[in-house]
C-alpha cells in the first residue's frame, strides 16, 4: 500500500469514527483522549535499514491545511517530536548529523489538517418519522404530513501527524530522486498537544522493531 493512500484510508476511518460518535448514544464515551489515537506504519520492504550511519531531522514541521502549504511551524509541540527523534534514532544506532554534512537519511515532519464539508437532506427524516405525527392534534383530520426538500451540512475537522523518512544516500544513484522509505501516521484526538509529542513517537518506532542500524 502507498504511503498516501494509507494516510487516506486513515482519515476515512477518523472520520467514522466521529460519524458513529454522532449517530450512537455515547459508544465512545469510556475512551480517553489517548485511546482514540490511532498509530500506522508503513516502509519500503526492499530496504535494509542497516545500511545507513547517518540522519538529521527538519528543524521545523510543515503545515498542510486542505491539501495546501501552509507554511513552517516550530512551537513546544514540534520541539518535543524533533527532540524525541532525535534520541529515538540515536538509541537505534543512527548518528545525528547536521543537515550540511549529507546525511544517509532525512525525515520530515508534517502536520495535515483536513476540514470536510458534506450535505444532507432532511427529506429522510420525514420520509421515516412523519407517519407517527397526529393530524388530529392541529384539527386537520384529513390532511396527511409533507415536508418540501431541504438540507444542512455538517464539517469535521480531522488532525494528523506524519513523519516521513528519507533516502538521500541514495537520491542520485536513484535518478536524483528522493526517496520515502518509511512513514509514520498518528490521529486522533489531542494530536498536536505538546504533552503527546515523545509518546507518538515512541509509538510509531515501537511498530517498527526493523528500523535500526
Amino acid at each position: 500500500m502507498k504511503y498516501k493512500e494509507a494516510f487516506k484510508i486513515l482519515s476515512i476511518l477518523a472520520s467514522g469514527i466521529f460519524i458513529f460518535s454522532g449517530c450512537k448514544k455515547d459508544p465512545l464515551n469510556n475512551l480517553s483522549n489517548d485511546e482514540t489515537r490511532i498509530y500506522v506504519t508503513n516502509f519500503d520492504s526492499t530496504v535494509n535499514f542497516a545500511n545507513y550511519k547517518t540522519f538529521s531531522v527538519s528543524d521545523s514541521a510543515s503545515v498542510i491545511q486542505d491539501n495546501q502549504s501552509a507554511g513552517k511551524i516550530l512551537g513546544n509541540y514540534e520541539i518535543g517530536l524533533i527532540d524525541q527523534l532525535q534520541q529515538s534514532m540515536q538509541a537505534r544506532g543512527y548518528t545525528l548529523v547536521s543537515k550540511s554534512a549529507s546525511p544517509d537519511l532525512a525525515i520530515n515532519i508534517s502536520e495535515i489538517i483536513n476540514t470536510q464539508t458534506a450535505l444532507f437532506s432532511y427529506d429522510n427524516y420525514w420520509n421515516d418519522y412523519g407517519s407517527y405525527y397526529d393530524p388530529y392534534y392541529w384539527g386537520y383530520p384529513d390532511y396527511g404530513y409533507y415536508s418540501p426538500d431541504f438540507y444542512g451540512s455538517y464539517s469535521i475537522s480531522t488532525d494528523g501527524l506524519e513523519i516521513d523518512l528519507l533516502d538521500l544516500k541514495n537520491a542520485t544513484a536513484n535518478g536524483n530522486k528522493i526517496t520515502v522509505i518509511w512513514t509514520g501516521l498518528v490521529r486522533g484526538e489531542d494530536v498536536f498537544n505538546p504533552a503527546n509529542a515523545a509518546s507518538e513517537i515512541t509509538m510509531l518506532f515501537g511498530q517498527s522493531s526493523y528500523l535500526k542500524n
